[in-house]
């Protein structure tokens, strides 16, 4: 018996898949932490899909680009496959697009926001506020 968790791409229960249809992207938890609100997702994003606002969040975000161009547009940043990003805590970033289908390793070594994003719903948001109530987890 192992710990360890093996987790194939193909293999994913397409139920667990947060969709994001006016924004144009679906997103898969791989790893969630209730306590400290980290968590590793992969995102998909169709072409001219992304996050429509500057915003920022409630600890450090980092990706790696496994397909596609996703574009930062106030930054003018594009990460390419194999491209790697990292965003500090509370640095105000976005508009974000999708130059073409794209596909992202998303981590936060914390929670997510402060407070819900307008690109987000109560069942999407779910236990990644600032201000959620780790102690029940």
């Amino acid at each position: 018996m192992t710990l360890e968790v093996l987790i194939n791409r193909e293999d994913l229960d397409p139920d667990q898949w947060l969709d994001f249809p006016e924004y144009g992207f679906r997103q898969y938890f791989l790893h969630k932490n209730e306590e400290t609100g980290a968590s590793i997702a992969l995102l998909e994003y169709e072409e001219g899909g992304g996050i429509p606002i500057k915003h920022s969040h409630a600890s450090n975000q980092f990706m790696y680009c496994l397909e596609g161009e996703y574009e930062y547009t106030d930054s003018d940043i594009v990460l390419k496959a194999g491209s790697y990003y990292k965003n500090p805590k509370d640095h105000p970033h976005g508009p974000t697009v999708a130059r073409t289908k794209s596909v992202l390793i998303e981590i936060y070594d914390g929670p997510h926001y402060y407070e819900k994003p307008s690109f987000h719903t109560d069942e999407t948001i779910g236990g990644f506020l600032a201000d959620d109530d780790k102690s029940t987890a």
